[in-house]
């Protein structure tokens, strides 16, 4: 954890009245302060699940960051109010398309490459994925925040906030980030899912390998939050610690049915169910050409190994279809 250091007070301008009291950075030190023990054993769990992540290869740290970004944009949406299933998305994202909401989707997509750290997050006219306009005739969607001037003014604004938190640990400061965004009025009021990809990229300042912090289903409980900052910081990092236990958890139960996996296809001859093993572990849905590509072996034996393992209780078809399949692991 990095040692207090006296932060610079939020520039408002003082024709505007005093800074609004959920953004003075005093207070969110003082309620760091007050939960001190609970923000070194929310760091130690996100630290644990730093390592997780950092002691897998290239490739099963992307896997396992898609994993975990899938469990995010799900939490993220149905907080929302725009519920869609992680299989849905996974599904979409690989052109075995699902009849979902087109708008839910496409903030999905938007949110998964931002969780995998597509997007500067201190450019955020590049992270919202936002062109500059100034004129009439903008989408519903665009309309909804500033634009042009107005917007740069609000992201200028933002950023001077998180400066002056700076002090703050990343796990900690993400709530009065939120609000500062919301002041800022960078995104439409009913979109949580921009400021929590936003904060959960921030959360993860100072990490090895992970490149948000996952809150899961425990970021409902902050994603949309009320009150003054000790209790807002409380359950920031109540938040903060049981998503890092969760995720964890999930890696762990990956790593657990691989171990199985291998234990009960040993029967099998040959390589080749090792091999599709790995390469399921190490990414959330897989087609069967993806496995074919992925392990070198042919088309008619990853079709023959993997409806035998679905047949073994080792893998599950996510769509239910005859062309198109996607598989991942079982329970």
């Amino acid at each position: 954890m990095t040692d207090p250091i006296p932060t610079p007070t939020l520039s408002f301008d003082p024709d505007e009245g005093p800074a609004p009291p959920l953004m003075r950075p005093d207070d969110w030190l003082a309620a760091q302060r007050a939960q001190s023990g609970l923000l070194s054993r929310a760091a130690a769990a996100v630290g644990r699940l730093d390592a997780t992540v950092a002691a897998l290869d290239p490739d099963a740290q992307e896997g396992a960051t898609r994993r975990l970004a899938l469990i995010e944009v799900e939490a993220m949406l149905w907080a929302q109010g725009t519920p869609l299933r992680r299989e849905e998305i996974g599904r979409e994202l690989m052109d075995a398309r699902a009849g979902t909401d087109l708008s839910a989707m496409r903030l999905a997509r938007w949110g998964l490459r931002r969780l995998e750290g597509q997007g500067s997050a201190s450019n955020l006219r590049n992270f919202l994925g936002l062109y500059r306009s100034e004129g009439p005739g903008l989408t519903d969607a665009l309309a909804a925040r500033p634009v042009g001037a107005a917007f740069d003014d609000g992201a200028e604004e933002f950023l001077a906030g998180h400066a002056a938190l700076a002090g703050i640990e990343p796990i900690a400061r993400a709530p009065a980030l939120r609000v500062a965004w919301r002041i800022a009025d960078l995104s439409a009021p009913e979109c949580l899912a921009e400021p929590a990809c936003w904060t959960a990229r921030d959360m993860a300042d100072g990490c090895e390998a992970l490149k948000f912090v996952p809150l899961g289903r425990s970021g409902r409980r902050v994603w949309i939050d009320t009150g003054p900052p000790a209790d807002r910081m409380a359950r920031q990092l109540e938040a903060v610690l049981q998503g890092a236990i969760e995720a964890r958890r999930e890696l762990k139960r990956v790593s657990d049915w691989a171990d199985r996996a291998r234990r009960e296809t040993a029967g099998i001859k040959g390589d080749n169910p090792a091999r599709v093993i790995a390469v399921l572990a190490a990414h959330p849905l897989m087609s069967t050409a993806m496995v074919e590509t992925a392990t070198g072996i042919s088309r008619d034996t990853a079709e023959r190994l993997l409806a035998r393992m679905q047949a073994m209780g080792l893998l599950r078809e996510i769509t239910g279809a005859r062309r198109f399949r996607l598989w991942s692991v079982g329970g």
